[in-house]
């Protein structure tokens, strides 16, 4: 029998003219409401279509219209006699009766080196003004690289950040999570990652793509000008969907970022994806839904909330050398409310990305920034995306601070501790003051593996845990100007070898018996 239907379909399908597969269809809007427009007709919609709707074309012929001035929306519903289309532009010309075609295009955004340095809205186009002219688009939806098309993480993504770049490391083409209440330091994390590529040589320098969902357009513009004065605007754009506007933009936004990446990620180079923050696309994504009579699930979010995000954040990837070896590193955030990393959006993000990084209220409000919980944050990419010289220091910190957590809380009782039970106190509460790092000043890899190495090795036992902020920013301005050519060769070689090493030990010590102390 199933033979039958397959010849059936072949037959029917040889007998379809192209002409009659290709060509327009045409519909009437019968009703609008807050942004979703409903209209008849339109036999030969696709979901995701581009819709061209006329204004002001009721009460003229179809052949009459004028073709330059269409507003689009975007299929969403398709229905036996029915297309839902949600705008994405002012609607209030629209009206009942009037005109709709379909463009036979999926919603493409321009891409290209022309759109560095620009606010750009989800379609691609400047929020500032100016003229972006780019010889290519790109569909805002695509299918993610295949696993034959990928390779393994394992070049470093610098963030600048002590604490990360040792312990939770984050790779090229890896998807890292951060998640943390409001107000803790999230954006300052991501912001800090931008400008910490200032200290990468510019033929490596990975492209960097901050996509603003549901932010004050101030803190946008904000964001953007702090750039463009420390020259970080030269390799970024901004997305920016800000929470004036509508939830179709919203929702369209993470999907642009990424489509941007994509076109530095196949043309052999680097790009970094920052999704600030996909709780707001969630939801923006619930609220089409619900205007769309989908039907609502767990919290209110439609069934298809979990594929929102993974098709999204599997387009990350790291691509083999025959294609190029570029990489899209995606760097999404989730906004928790009472540190609840259990509800609903935030499990479905875990489950996606490859680690995460979360921050913790509490540690915020002692002071400690970045508030970073290391016992919570992982990377699993791990080692692989870091310089040997830093697997080499950074090995036993995560170690070193795991006992001194569960030593610190035993101690508190005021038990007596035995010697070694000390210097493990003190050595851990000497490596937390080290890892704290102010907002806005990012170090290079080669920078914080001397730092690192210094505390792990017992250099800084004798200095007071309030001194070690200060010891930090004059011993750094101690090597750059003296020795700076023992930088030069760590960047060079990648490692600690034993000469570098020796050297360091040299410079240590006459730092703190010639300088430090006097």
């Amino acid at each position: 029998m199933s033979d039958f239907f397959i010849e059936q379909l072949k037959k029917e399908l040889s007998q379809t003219s192209i002409q009659d597969t290709e060509a327009e269809s045409v519909g009437r809007v019968e009703q609008i409401a807050d942004g979703i427009v409903v209209l008849s007709g339109l036999n030969n919609v696709r979901s995701n279509e581009m819709i061209a709707l006329y204004p002001h074309s009721a009460s003229k012929e179809i052949y009459n219209i004028d073709q330059s001035s269409p507003i689009f929306g975007l299929a969403l519903n398709l229905k036996e006699h029915q297309v839902d289309v949600v705008l994405l532009s002012d609607s209030t010309e629209l009206q009942i009766g009037d005109f709709a075609k379909t463009t036979q295009k999926v919603l493409e955004v321009p891409v290209g080196e022309q759109i560095l340095g620009h606010i750009v809205d989800p379609l691609g186009v400047s929020l500032e003004g100016k003229t972006i002219s780019t010889e290519h688009t790109a569909p805002i939806e695509r299918n993610a690289p295949d696993v034959i098309s990928r390779k393994s993480v394992h070049e470093p993504l610098q963030t600048g950040i002590k604490a990360i770049d040792a312990m939770i490391p984050i790779g090229r083409g890896q998807r890292e999570l951060i998640i943390g209440d409001r107000q803790i330091g999230k954006t300052t994390l991501i912001i800090d990652t931008i400008l910490s590529q200032l200290n990468e040589p510019e033929s490596t320098r990975p492209v960097c793509i901050y996509v603003a969902i549901g932010q004050k357009s101030s803190k946008i513009a904000n964001i953007a000008e702090m750039l463009r004065q420390k020259g970080a605007m030269d390799y970024t754009i901004i997305v920016s969907a800000s929470a004036s506007s509508t939830a179709a933009l919203q929702y369209l936004a993470p999907y642009t970022g990424a489509t941007l990446g994509e076109y530095f990620r196949d043309n052999k180079q680097h790009a970094v994806v920052f999704y600030d923050d996909l709780t707001k696309h969630a939801w923006a994504y619930r609220e089409l839904s619900l205007l769309l009579k989908r039907p609502p699930g767990r919290e209110a979010y439609p069934g298809d909330v979990f594929y929102l995000h993974s098709r999204l954040l599997e387009r990350a990837a790291k691509l083999n050398d025959d294609l190029g070896g570029g990489s899209l590193t995606a760097i999404p955030v989730i906004e928790t409310q009472a540190g609840d990393v259990s509800s609903y959006i935030p499990t479905n993000v875990i489950s996606i990305t490859d680690g995460q990084i979360y921050l913790e209220p509490d540690l915020f409000y002692k002071g400690v920034r970045p508030a970073l919980n290391v016992g919570l944050s992982v990377s699993r990419v791990g080692s692989s995306a870091q310089t040997k010289a830093m697997k080499s220091v950074a090995g036993t910190l995560r170690l070193e601070l795991a006992q001194y957590r569960e030593l610190a809380s035993f101690a508190q009782f005021g038990s007596d501790l035995d010697e070694t039970t000390q210097k493990r106190l003190n050595r851990g509460m000497r490596l937390s003051e080290l890892l704290k790092q102010s907002n806005g000043s990012p170090l290079a890899w080669e920078s914080q593996v001397c730092v690192l190495y210094a505390g792990i090795n017992g250099f800084l036992d004798e200095v007071e845990p309030h001194n070690i902020q200060k010891w930090e920013k004059e011993f750094l301005a101690y090597i750059h100007g003296s020795y700076s050519d023992l930088q030069n060769d760590l960047k060079k070689e990648q490692k600690l070898t034993d000469q570098i090493e020796k050297k360091l030990k040299q410079i240590l010590q006459e730092f703190n018996s010639q300088v430090f102390n006097k």
